[in-house]
């Protein structure tokens, strides 16, 4: 695995200079903060030795590198999930890669369904904290040393400084801005009423198939990340609705330019 994260970090600081110290993983609609994004270079994933390619639909396959809000970035337009037949190492091989190329902020995005009353379909919400309910851990196996320790602490997997910074932009912006704890699960069926009641009791406040992994791996690299969800579906005993893949990438298209908004701004505050 140390050479495959060699060989791919070399590749790409072939084709980009001044490698950026923050990156962002763009999730489920969206992507398009992507548009933002300036002087940029972009590298398709097919492109890219060792990489996967994201078979989702909504996920364009793009490595981006350029300048948002006045800081150089890079960002992943399309993420790799365990249910699409993936193991952990190669869900997670990103950010390996991202580590090896100088990252120490990574943002994650995702889009999930809510089982906190309080939320509304729309919602944005930034993830306090998690519950690991995969199968599996992509930690799990030979650990090397070069990438970090055995036993990484995920005592604060989500940091403060940087829920604090989102905080204050949605104050002064004017913006509803939910906190919660995220269940992460395989997928890829949607959750039964059922489920949502036991993952709301067990206190999470919303639910995806994505994220978890990734953070692991940048907090065992030694990464500070913030995570942000949108609502784009409510679950529970009560809830009779019907979600599909389109109505949830419909809604988190939606929530764009708020998150768009939240994402630009606090890295305009690093």
């Amino acid at each position: 695995m140390l050479e495959k994260i060699r060989q791919t970090a070399d590749f790409i600081r072939s084709k980009v200079d001044n490698m950026p110290k923050i990156a962002i993983i763009l999730g489920t609609g969206l992507g398009p903060l992507a548009d933002l994004i300036e002087d940029k270079t972009v590298i398709h994933y097919k492109d890219i030795p060792n990489f996967p390619v994201s078979t989702v639909q909504g996920h364009a396959g793009n490595f981006i590198f350029g300048t948002l809000a006045g800081k150089r970035v890079m960002a992943m337009q399309g993420r790799f999930h365990y249910y699409e037949g993936y193991d952990m190492k190669t869900v997670t091989f990103p950010v390996r890669v991202m580590r090896a190329l100088g990252v120490e902020i990574l943002i994650v995005s995702n889009a999930a369904g809510g089982m906190n009353k309080e939320f509304e379909v729309g919602d944005v919400m930034v993830i306090t904290d998690h519950i690991n309910l995969f199968p599996e851990n992509p930690l799990r196996g030979k650990n090397y040393e070069e990438l970090g320790t055995r036993f990484p602490a995920m005592t604060e997997a989500y940091s403060k400084r940087l829920v604090a910074l989102a905080d204050k932009v949605a104050a002064d912006k004017g913006i509803r801005l939910m906190h919660g704890v995220y269940v992460g699960t395989t997928g890829p069926t949607f959750e039964t009423p059922a489920e949502y009641e036991y993952f709301r009791i067990i206190g999470g406040d919303a639910v995806g198939m994505s994220t978890v992994p990734e953070v692991i791996v940048a907090k065992h690299g030694g990464m500070e990340v913030f995570g942000i969800s949108v609502i784009t579906d409510l679950g529970g005993k009560d809830i009779t609705q019907v979600p599909t893949h389109e109505e949830v990438q419909q809604a988190a298209i939606k929530a764009e330019p708020t998150t768009k908004l939240i994402v630009h701004d606090l890295i305009a505050a690093l």
